[in-house]
């Protein structure tokens, strides 16, 4: 049996059967020096176990995360010696077809969905436009109590916007500060902030979009400009390395979990540190 290694609360790392045999967190974690060019969508940080037990793995912290997101809610409706109110956002980006849809089932589908707010920031109005680019985006910040899911974000102000030349590089440069700003005021009133990248290989991407020309269940999602995106991925790449350097804090760090594999990049996010992250606190700034 492995030697059990416990951390951020989670008792299952190490345990036999897991299929964890390190903390994924830690592994996973923007940190200085980070290189996006460096790493390996392939890869399975922190676990070292089969599909099924990533199947299994996935199913425990989904429910884990369903008596969290109870307890989280039941403490919005006291105010316990004037303590902030909680709640968490997790912010999904990555390129096409990388699994953010799916992530986003496995968080909504495993709570009361009166525990969740999920918001999907696609091309701006005329009236949002009109307004500061964070101002559709404060409007959806999840309330106490709530788990806030962002399926893009924000960061496509500095992305799409960025690779596509729909802002000056001087307008696009001074966003990294503002955002830097505004989720550390969100970590200030009590919202802890989980950003997640999922990263698939240009091969990966090629042959998930492939797959919705060739089953009928999936022609829906197909879309013309998914094979334009394609074609600035190393623009989206350079962008990336770019938000993961200007924006990766102490206090809202990124996450860049490999994504080739279907498991565990699907539990990676939620499980093991993550859901602990929602009783545990915000972390420190």
């Amino acid at each position: 049996m492995v030697a059990t290694k416990k951390s951020h609360g989670s008792s299952r790392v190490g345990e036999a059967g897991s299929g964890w045999s390190e903390d994924p967190a830690p592994l996973l974690r923007v940190g200085a020096g980070f290189r996006l060019s460096e790493t390996d969508p392939d890869e399975t940080p922190g676990f070292d176990g089969k599909k099924s037990d990533g199947e299994r793995e996935l199913a425990i912290a989904a429910g884990a995360v369903d008596t969290l997101q109870e307890k989280l809610f039941a403490s919005s409706l006291f105010d316990r010696d004037g303590d902030q109110h909680r709640s968490l956002l997790l912010v999904l980006q990555g390129m096409d077809s990388s699994g953010k849809g799916g992530i986003v089932r496995h968080v909504v589908g495993s709570v009361d969905p009166q525990g969740v707010t999920h918001a999907s920031f696609k091309r701006p109005t005329k009236l949002e436009l009109s307004h500061d680019f964070l101002w559709r985006i404060r409007k959806r910040v999840p309330e106490p109590g709530k788990i806030g899911v962002f399926d893009r974000s924000h960061y496509e102000d500095v992305l799409a916007v960025k690779v596509l030349g729909l802002a000056s590089l001087e307008e696009v440069d001074g966003r990294y500060g503002t955002i830097n700003d505004f989720e550390h005021e969100l970590v200030e009133q009590g919202t802890t902030v989980v950003k997640v990248f999922l990263n698939i290989s240009p091969d990966e991407q090629k042959a998930r979009l492939g797959a919705r020309l060739e089953r009928a269940d999936k022609y829906w999602k197909y879309n013309p400009g998914d094979i334009d995106s394609r074609l600035l991925w190393n623009q989206y790449q350079d962008a990336y390395q770019t938000v993961f350097e200007r924006t990766s804090t102490e206090a809202a760090p990124w996450f860049v979990v490999p994504a080739n594999p279907r498991q565990p990049a699907g539990c990676a996010p939620i499980s093991p540190s993550p859901t602990s992250s929602i009783s545990s606190g915000p972390p420190a700034a």
